[in-house]
């Protein structure tokens, strides 16, 4: 779930905001944060507003959009309270439940100025009653089966039923939540002032590189790295061209210069194979360590990486 989540978002990333005029910074208010439960394994972040500006980019996201963002997403758009025309900006997490690390939900938070007197109008006539959670008010979504609650004028919580309660019981103070998570918050202090970010836990971030890995993955050296993973972060930035930064967080620096090296050889593997556009989008890729992260970067202009979208190597990258 959290590997289908971080292509879709470094892929939306990469053209959500171009053409755009000026771009924003995608953070999070104390209410959204206090309203992820702190068990995330993946929280995406993105101005919505510019990705709603950009044609290129909601064609793109309609081909790589995963099931689980799709439903969250249409839910939002269907609801008959349209406040996907009020969202700012649009956080997608994914967190753990219960005892087993495999049980995860999806949750989705909104931030902007939502016309909450209309909606409330809304919810009278069409005679829609919430359901109580404490002092919340929990409301179904049309026939999509998700529930969205408003904390705030500012701020609203949807999903389904489960991934909403446990959204409002970590706001309310009844279980941790995502300002508890002290590793996670120094990540995202790093790079919220981005227009796309996102942050991956540990299991995350082993599941997102073995599959960016590829067959490397199962060599001698990947799998003296691999247990070294603790967490990873990706930016985009849009300000001159397009640019991608993801930096993977190890144990050490000597295991991230291996992770560097081996990434190089995938590299290099996959240019003897790819096409002359392809092999130019490689040569833009640059990998180092710098301590014990692994830094991955790629930087193009806005043309090229749009021919690059149509490549045989892109079509895999989204499958």
């Amino acid at each position: 779930m959290a590997m289908s989540m971080m292509k879709w978002a470094a892929t939306l990333g990469a053209v959500v905001l171009a053409g755009a005029p000026a771009l924003h910074a995608a953070q999070l208010s104390g209410d959204a944060r206090s309203s992820i439960p702190k068990d995330v394994q993946q929280v995406i972040v993105v101005d919505y507003r510019a990705m709603q500006n950009s044609p290129a980019a909601m064609q793109l996201k309609d081909h790589v959009l995963p099931p689980e963002l799709k439903r969250l997403e249409t839910a939002l758009k269907t609801s008959g309270l349209k406040v996907d025309q009020d969202a700012d900006t649009l956080a997608f997490a994914a967190f753990r439940t219960g005892a087993s690390s495999n049980s995860a939900r999806i949750l989705g938070v909104a931030q902007g100025q939502f016309q909450t007197a209309s909606i409330m109008a809304y919810f009278t006539k069409n005679k829609i009653k919430p359901v109580m959670v404490r002092n919340n008010q929990v409301f179904p979504m049309g026939s999509s089966g998700m529930s969205v609650s408003f904390l705030n004028q500012t701020t609203m919580v949807f999903g389904d039923k489960e991934a909403v309660k446990a959204s409002l019981d970590a706001r309310d103070g009844l279980a941790p939540n995502f300002l508890q998570n002290g590793d996670m918050m120094n990540e995202m202090n790093i790079v919220d002032s981005r227009a796309v970010w996102s942050l991956l836990d540990q299991k995350g971030t082993q599941t997102m590189m073995k599959s960016v890995m590829g067959s490397a993955s199962q060599l001698a050296d990947y799998n003296t790295v691999q247990a070294a993973f603790r967490s990873s972060r990706y930016t985009m930035e849009f300000s001159n061209g397009v640019k991608f930064d993801m930096t993977v967080v190890l144990s050490d620096s000597m295991t991230a210069a291996t992770a560097a090296t081996v990434m190089k050889g995938v590299m290099i593997l996959k240019k003897t194979s790819g096409s002359p556009l392809e092999k130019s989008a490689l040569d833009e890729t640059h990998v180092d360590s710098t301590g014990g992260d692994l830094n991955v970067g790629y930087s193009s202009s806005d043309s090229q990486f749009a021919s690059l979208l149509t490549s045989p190597l892109f079509q895999q990258v989204v499958k």
